[in-house]
């Protein structure tokens, strides 16, 4: 089944996942509709619960203000996860692997 995805959609929201990051480790996933990459990267994403969408087309201020925060450039698709407010692992293009990013969850949490 189909993962449904926490949309991401304003800096209130982009907030309360940087709070929540001191609890355990949240994963954002930057897409974009009009890329094929961003297109596969988004049916690996579809493997994993919890992920917050970025839709990096409806929300480029909020995509700026992510990387703003976390240092970590932007590109599309990505994949970031955060723990304490700050990005521990990030993987962008070919890299966006559902495996990679379960990888890095258990490593952070």
């Amino acid at each position: 089944m189909a993962n449904k995805f926490l949309t991401l959609t304003d800096k209130e929201e982009l907030n309360q996942l940087m709070i929540d990051s001191s609890k355990h480790p949240v994963v954002v996933f930057k897409h974009s509709n009009s890329c094929g990459i961003s297109s596969a990267a988004y049916r690996e994403m579809e493997k994993l619960d919890n992920v917050s969408l970025l839709d990096v087309h409806q929300s480029r201020e909020l995509s700026r203000e992510l990387a703003t925060l976390t240092g970590v450039e932007h590109e599309s698709p990505q994949v970031i996860v955060l723990k304490n407010g700050k990005a521990v692992w990030n993987a962008s293009h070919y890299g966006v692997k559902a495996g990679a990013v379960t990888e890095a969850l258990e490593a952070n949490r």
